[in-house]
């Protein structure tokens, strides 16, 4: 199967794409290139094949949640470039319009 250049000038007219000449006549041959490879996979016979979701069959993967210990507020806010004692300073970022 092949693709016209009216075609990729229309499917890039759609992405708002635009291409030179040389960018048309590459962009054709690519995609058609692609199309006949499609076709050719359109050709295999897939009746036994079970869809996957993925190609390699995993169960779950996460590990168990286990409680640990936290970074203690001190040693979070040493680093801080201002804190109060008890929470980080930041710059405000949200306009009030009163």
């Amino acid at each position: 199967m092949s693709i016209s250049k009216e075609q990729v000038k229309h499917i890039a007219k759609l992405a708002r794409l635009k291409l030179n000449d040389e960018e048309l006549e590459s962009y054709t041959k690519e995609l058609s290139s692609i199309l006949d490879y499609i076709e050719k996979l359109n050709e295999l016979d897939t009746a036994n094949v079970e869809p996957l979701t993925h190609p390699i069959e995993n169960n779950n993967v996460f590990r168990e949640d286990e409680l640990e210990d936290s970074v203690s507020r001190e040693d979070a806010l040493k680093n801080a470039p201002k804190e109060d004692g008890k929470y980080f300073k930041v710059p405000k970022v949200i306009k009030s319009n009163k």
